[in-house]
């Protein structure tokens, strides 16, 4: 058999792997790049209707984001997936497409006024309801068999509502190999997730290595912290306003919320209104809502046998509308605004926090990893002034943050994982997870006696009873480093790609300033955004 490295390797998004196996060709994701990319993403090797089945991890777009796209192409096979993963990938993937339609419109317009041929979104929403029509539920801990010598089982990994690892046994000849794709490793003690389900056997394992370089921070008292922070902010009069992921983190929210109503912690705000201002929060609060109880943690199960409803309360109120979410900041009683983007990038966080920002008796609450050149980073790092929409916006309100809040498992969590297959693989292959990161942990593994490696995208290996060998080590090349090799290049395309070049030296020399005095992060940043508003036309 073969293994494919095609993306999310010395990076951490865009998770995708192929296994050819007697004739057939498997793929294990299709995940989409976000944010910075390091490594080009290399595209299949095989045309798309060769594909004769995909299995999924989970729902984040990371993962998933390339069904739609898939689908376009021709795909017309089935994709294996828990039943909470399918339940979510339906509205995530109309989501995604959702915006990617909205971006080729956008894009087309100021192409239009330019004389610029239209824009082409990636996929549309077609594309992903077709996506989502291939979609088969199986269950935790159900043998499959896909084809003849070929089985796998998916089992609750403990990072997000259906996620989970696939243990797959490939039977070549007289030969049986067990392969094993960790998908994203949760993190401990997650509020209504279950922890991570410890496999023990495997000759291959395919495991992700996001905080393969970290530990997290002791786990702190979420209601306590949650609790000191809207207590100071309603007396003061003011709004929490939560820029958070719609998928996961939004339902965490939600249960402390619960407890901290149902304790009664906030004094003499004892009916406080807690908004959801997203549409796809909402629906996946509705999924999360739904879903089986066996999917739970030992806690939220006991919450259900006992007739509460883990992420409901009094004052819980939802907007899908645009109308109904200006309406949010029309009404002067302290509040709970928890909204999407959690990075505050886009979508509608950016017009509560236009609305609230200036406001020295709010707060705005941080509860996810804000990424270097983001908006929600920025704010953390104490920047003076923003612009949204137009409109310069001082920054009066308090910055908060409470960590630990991740998805992930940590370094030690990760070795746990992997600790726990006995004897030990014949070898690890580490992706997901950023470029010097990968190779720490491989350090890490190795250090510990596994037989361990970092693929890049592109690598190929063969694998048997007898081993493991490369036949092709991938591409190296960072986007970053590509020059066009056109061989006549128009002045004005030259010239743009001059253009482009300078762009990403301004990332790198972003990146380069990190840690470095607030001060100067400010004003770098005033620079930046005054030479945007100059330009951006």
């Amino acid at each position: 058999m073969k293994l494919t490295f095609l993306g999310a390797n010395h990076e951490v998004t865009g998770s995708c792997t192929l296994l050819e196996t007697g004739g057939l060709h498997i793929l294990i994701d299709c995940g989409m790049e976000q944010g910075k990319d390091v490594y080009e993403n290399q595209p299949l090797p095989i045309p798309v209707e060769q594909i004769d089945g995909v299995l999924l991890t989970h729902a984040h777009i990371d993962h998933s984001g390339h069904l739609p796209l898939l689908a376009k192409q021709g795909y017309a096979g089935k994709i294996y997936a828990t039943r909470p993963t399918c339940r979510l990938c339906d509205i995530m993937l109309r989501d995604s497409a959702h915006i990617q339609e909205s971006e080729a419109e956008w894009k087309t317009r100021k192409n239009t006024r330019a004389g610029l041929p239209p824009v082409e979104p990636d996929y549309t929403v077609a594309d992903a309801e077709a996506a989502i029509r291939l979609f088969k539920g199986v269950d935790y801990g159900q043998k499959i068999q896909l084809a003849p010598g070929l089985e796998a089982r998916f089992t609750d990994v403990g990072h997000l509502l259906g996620s989970a690892s696939i243990e797959l046994w490939v039977t070549e000849g007289t030969e049986t190999t067990k392969l094993v794709f960790s998908g994203d490793i949760g993190n401990l003690h997650q509020p209504i997730l279950k922890d991570p389900t410890y496999l023990t056997e495997a000759d291959y394992v395919i495991m992700e290595s996001t905080y393969g370089d970290r530990s997290h921070p002791p786990r702190p008292d979420y209601v306590r912290q949650l609790t000191d922070i809207l207590q100071r902010t309603f007396d003061r009069g003011g709004n929490v306003v939560i820029p958070s992921f719609a998928v996961g983190r939004t339902q965490e929210l939600l249960y402390f919320m619960r407890e901290i109503k149902a304790k009664g912690l906030v004094k003499g705000h004892d009916n406080f209104p807690v908004y959801i201002d997203s549409p796809l929060a909402i629906e996946a609060t509705r999924i999360f809502r739904h879903t089986d109880a066996s999917c739970f943690d030992q806690e939220t199960r006991a919450l259900l046998a006992a007739g509460v409803d883990p992420i409901t309360f009094p004052g819980l109120r939802v907007s899908v509308t645009s109308d109904e979410s200006r309406l949010i900041n029309t009404d002067t009683i302290p509040k709970v605004i928890i909204s999407a983007s959690g990075m505050c990038d886009a979508g509608r966080i950016r017009h509560h926090l236009k609305h609230n920002l200036w406001r020295k008796e709010c707060t705005i609450l941080f509860v996810g990893y804000q990424a270097v050149g983001t908006l929600g980073r920025a704010l953390i790092d104490g920047i003076d002034g923003v612009k949204l929409f137009g409109e310069e916006i001082d920054v009066k309100a308090e910055i908060a943050q409470i960590g630990g809040m991740s998805g992930h498992a940590d370094r030690e969590g990760l070795l746990q994982w992997i600790g726990s297959f006995e004897p030990k693989p014949r070898r690890v292959f580490v992706n997901h997870g950023d470029d010097a990161v990968e190779d720490q942990f491989v350090a890490t593994l190795q250090g510990l006696g596994y037989t361990a490696c970092a693929p890049y995208n592109g690598a190929q290996w063969a694998l048997g009873a007898d081993g493991a060998v490369c036949l092709n080590e991938g591409s190296r090349e960072r986007t970053s480093a590509r020059v066009s090799t056109a061989p006549a290049l128009s002045r004005a395309a030259a010239v743009f790609q001059r253009l482009v070049a300078a762009g990403r030296r301004l990332m790198q020399v972003i990146e380069h300033n990190e840690g470095g005095a607030n001060k100067d992060l400010a004003k770098f940043a005033d620079q930046i955004n005054a030479l945007c508003d100059k330009w951006d036309r």
